[in-house]
C-alpha cells in the first residue's frame, strides 16, 4: 500500500485517542479552524491530507499533503488548518524531537561535512518516502503495545536518521549539538519562557548564550525571525490568553501577572495580536473550535 495512503488511514483511526503528553500525536479535523497561538517545542509535523497555514513573526508558510514542518526550538507560532472538509478531512501527525536522542545518534554517525548555515528555528520540506514509511510503522505500533516497547526506540532513531540525511539535516543536526548556535540560543529562549514576566538585559542573555551582544542579536533573529523583546512579548500575550481562557475574568490582573504594568498597554498589544480586546476575544474563543496545539 502507498505510504501516504496508509498514513492517512492510521491517523484517521488514532486521532484523538492518544494522551496529551504522547511523543507521537495524530490529529484529524473535518473543517478549517481558527488561527491558534501557542509555543511549539522541537517537533516534526507531517501533513497526510489537507493543509495548514502557520505564522512566525511576519513570516507566513503553508504546507500540505506529503510535506512536513520541522521546529527546532521553542517558537511562538500561530497556526490554523486551512484545508479540510467533512468529505476530505485534515489529517496530520507530529513527533516530538528529543535533543538527547539526536545527540546519541550523532555520536554513532561517521564524520561528515556539514554546510555552514545560519541557525534556523523552522523549515518546510517534502517528505521523502523513507520518512513517510517510518511514520506509518510508528503509528502501527499504537495497536501493538507489546511490540512498541522494543521497536519504538529503533523507529524513532530511523526517523531521525532520515531527517539528518535529508533537506533539513543541517538544521536538525544542530538540535543535538550542545555547542551549536541553535543550542546556545535555545538556552536564552528557555530562560525567557520561564521568566517571561521579568525584564531582562540583552547583555545577560548574550552571556547565557556565550556570545557577544551583537552576535546574540543576529543569531536570535535568525532562529526566531524576531528580537528577544518581540519574542518575550509574544510569550507574554500567549500566556495571558491561556490564563484568561482558564476562566479568569480580571483582565488587568492577568496582564500584570505576565509582566505588563499598564492595563491600557496590555489591552492595546493584546488587540493588535489577536484582533480584539481580551474580554471580547476570550468570549469568542469559548464558542469556536481550536486546532490541536501539538501540531505546528
Amino acid at each position: 500500500m502507498d505510504a501516504l495512503l496508509e498514513l492517512r488511514q492510521l491517523i484517521a483511526r488514532h486521532a484523538g485517542t492518544m494522551p496529551m503528553d504522547a511523543h507521537l500525536r495524530a490529529v484529524s479535523s473535518a473543517r478549517p479552524t481558527e488561527m491558534a497561538h501557542h509555543v511549539v517545542e522541537p517537533t516534526l509535523a507531517i501533513v497526510a491530507q489537507g493543509g495548514k497555514r502557520s505564522m512566525l513573526g511576519d513570516q507566513v508558510f503553508e504546507y500540505s499533503a506529503g510535506q512536513f514542518l520541522i521546529v527546532t526550538v521553542d517558537l511562538p507560532i500561530a497556526g490554523c488548518i486551512c484545508t479540510a472538509s467533512a468529505e476530505v478531512p485534515y489529517l496530520g501527525a507530529a513527533l516530538t524531537l528529543k535533543p538527547a536522542t539526536i545527540a546519541t545518534l550523532l555520536l554513532e554517525m561517521s564524520a561528515m561535512e556539514q554546510p555552514a548555515i545560519e541557525p534556523a528555528g523552522y523549515g518546510v520540506s517534502t517528505a521523502p518516502r523513507e520518512l513517510l514509511e517510518c511514520m506509518v510503522r510508528m503509528l502501527r505500533l499504537l495497536d501493538r503495545p507489546r511490540d512498541a516497547a522494543v521497536l519504538w526506540p529503533m523507529l524513532e532513531r530511523e526517523t531521525l536518521w532520515w531527517l539528518l540525511n535529508g533537506e533539513q539535516g543541517a538544521m536538525v543536526r544542530q538540535i543535538g549539538l550542545a555547542d551549536s548556535r541553535l543550542s546556545q540560543i535555545s538556552r536564552a529562549i528557555r530562560w525567557i519562557r520561564a521568566h517571561h514576566a521579568q525584564a531582562f538585559r540583552i547583555e545577560d542573555l548574550a552571556e547565557m548564550a556565550a556570545m557577544s551582544s551583537s552576535s546574540f542579536h543576529r543569531h536570535f533573529r535568525a532562529v526566531t525571525t524576531m528580537s528577544p523583546l518581540q519574542y518575550q512579548k509574544l510569550i507574554r500575550l500567549q500566556e495571558a490568553r491561556a490564563r484568561l481562557l482558564a476562566e479568569s475574568e480580571d483582565v488587568a490582573a492577568v496582564g500584570f501577572s505576565v509582566g505588563y504594568e499598564s492595563p491600557s498597554q496590555f489591552s492595546r498589544e493584546y488587540s493588535r495580536l489577536f484582533g480584539a480586546p481580551p474580554g471580547r476575544d476570550v468570549a469568542r474563543l469559548r464558542t469556536v473550535a481550536m486546532p490541536d496545539p501539538s501540531l505546528a
